[in-house]
């Protein structure tokens, strides 16, 4: 790598204590050239976005997530008004659960259960992470973030006799997601076998009128919280959905709001060289070939930022994870996001990453500050903090060497502020490639066809139910059952779910194995 390149392509905001490297991208200036049209087009049609322009055909509606850290934004002085009184909601909800004015059956909140999925899960584990320091929060945060009833069991365990004292926030914008009322439910029963009124340890985090809303009305819950229509589940972290249970954790959203503005006033510039989100944008469309042909691997060389890749993937490939552009062309565009952390990572899959399958590019996320106060030498005059530097720099030159490209992100510490505007680089980063590959970014049409199959599956589980109880114990193959149903195309989710049933006594299904799977047999 010359020094003049790295010169070139070294983007320093000093303001904002931030840079962006991406000198070890093997671009040229032709290319620049070449994409100077298409990312002036991606930069106009975002000032038009954030200006309330219909960003979702599909759907009819504005995408307004800018409007979260800046609501002289909003399009409308309803819609700003709105994003301030709920911010100020949002400050008096954890102040008054800090002080112990709300509290619940066992005295003041301890502990935080947050009930959600996908971006209502994925971003406020990320920042609780982030940003959270164990021991010394007011609460302590857990998670009930899928629909396995195992897993609502080990969360439950770790509040056994403390639920008394455990607020629940329930964020789920239709009130309809399965996972999400799955936990719901769960938890409320939970409560109730411990004697205690869920309502009263409850917040929700809905959309205005939802069956969540007007369930939590009917109840009686401690507060609700607006989830608008103009902001997606994975652009959602600084609103409501991610704020709440910040705030109830004691970390500074008003440091987050303000390091999202900033990196979003820097991303707004014209000069795409000067543009941390264009020249990201930029990077992706020629390092992947404007077709998601290599995977985009994030590896943070900080524990506080581990999870950000697991945040990353649900903002990348649900973004820009498509079937067809917006002409109607099948395309299959996205970008596949892993990662890990360092120094973890030379222990793990780099490896691979320098000496296999060249399908990836890699950005590390460099944290120059250690630690607060000293650290101990651990050999020499060499820090911890020493080598885990040495380490990443190290790893990206083994990698270029190897003509493995990559970008680095530099920071100085992790504070809310820096997480504020990590979130909003790679909003916008994500903005600007989708229109560059002509897709929608904003919808998720995937997402809707995967929860209307699983629809389908619970239909055929009651139908399958209903035949083997007509049966009066008479045992059924899979086929047989499929015959019964006249569902002889669905033989394979038949035999899945039967074999499930069968794992599960409360259902009453017995098997029998055969002697192949087509023999097995079910009875009730």
């Amino acid at each position: 790598m010359s020094w003049d390149r790295f010169q070139e392509y070294y983007l320093s905001v000093e303001d904002l204590g931030f840079a962006l490297d991406v000198s070890r991208v093997d671009f040229t200036d032709d290319f620049l050239k070449e994409m100077t049209p298409k990312i002036e087009k991606a930069m106009a049609n975002m000032d038009a976005l954030e200006k309330g322009a219909i960003a979702n055909p599909d759907e009819g509606r504005m995408v307004g997530h800018y409007w979260l850290r800046d609501a002289s934004l909003a399009p409308d002085k309803e819609t700003a008004e709105d994003i301030t009184s709920t911010l100020a909601r949002i400050h008096a909800l954890a102040k008054k659960v800090h002080s112990g004015e709300i509290k619940g059956a066992s005295g003041p909140f301890k502990n935080l259960l947050c009930v959600g999925i996908g971006g209502s899960a994925l971003g406020p584990q990320f920042v609780a992470q982030a940003l959270g320091n164990p021991g010394a929060d007011p609460m302590k945060v857990y998670f009930f973030d899928n629909t396995d009833p195992d897993g609502f069991d080990i969360v439950l365990r770790q509040l056994e006799g403390k639920l008394g004292e455990t607020l629940a926030v329930v964020t789920t914008k239709s009130g309809g997601t399965p996972e999400t009322r799955n936990g719901m439910v769960e938890a409320t029963k939970a409560w109730e076998a411990a004697g205690l009124k869920f309502a009263d340890h409850a917040v929700a985090v809905t959309g205005t009128g939802s069956k969540m809303d007007k369930h939590a009305i009917e109840e009686g819950w401690i507060e609700r919280f607006p989830m608008w229509d103009w902001v997606g589940g994975r652009t959602s972290e600084l609103g409501p959905v991610g704020l709440v249970p910040a705030a109830l954790m004691g970390i500074d959203i008003d440091g987050m709001l303000e390091g999202a503005k900033a990196m979003d006033a820097v991303t707004r510039n014209k000069d795409f060289k000067k543009n941390p989100a264009a020249l990201l944008s930029l990077c992706w469309y020629f390092l992947t070939g404007g077709k998601g042909a290599k995977d985009m691997v994030i590896l943070p060389y900080k524990e506080r930022l581990a999870l950000f890749s697991k945040y990353l993937q649900q903002l990348v490939m649900e973004s820009l994870g498509k079937e067809l552009d917006l002409d109607g062309k099948v395309v299959h565009q996205g970008i596949a996001v892993y990662g890990n952390k360092g120094s973890t990572d030379q222990h793990a899959y780099v490896q691979q990453l320098r000496d296999g399958v060249p399908n990836f590019y890699a950005t590390f996320i460099e944290v120059l500050k250690g630690r607060d106060g000293d650290s101990p030498a651990v050999e020499d005059d060499f820090t911890a903090n020493d080598f885990l530097q040495g380490f990443l720099l190290g790893t990206r030159d083994a990698l270029y060497e190897k003509g493995r490209n990559s970008i680095t992100i530099t920071v100085q510490s992790v504070t809310p502020q820096v997480v504020g505007m990590l979130i909003a680089l790679y909003e916008r980063a994500v903005g600007f490639y989708g229109d560059l590959v002509n897709i929608n970014a904003y919808h998720q049409p995937g997402v809707e066809a995967g929860k209307k199959a699983a629809a389908g599956t619970l239909a055929i589980r009651k139908s399958i139910l209903d035949t083997l109880t007509g049966s009066k114990g008479t045992p059924m193959t899979a086929p047989a059952i499929a015959e019964a149903l006249g569902q002889a195309d669905k033989t394979e989710i038949i035999f899945k779910i039967c074999e499930n049933l069968a794992a599960n006594p409360q259902k009453g299904v017995s098997r029998t194995a055969g002697a192949t799977i087509a023999e097995n047999t079910y009875q009730a």
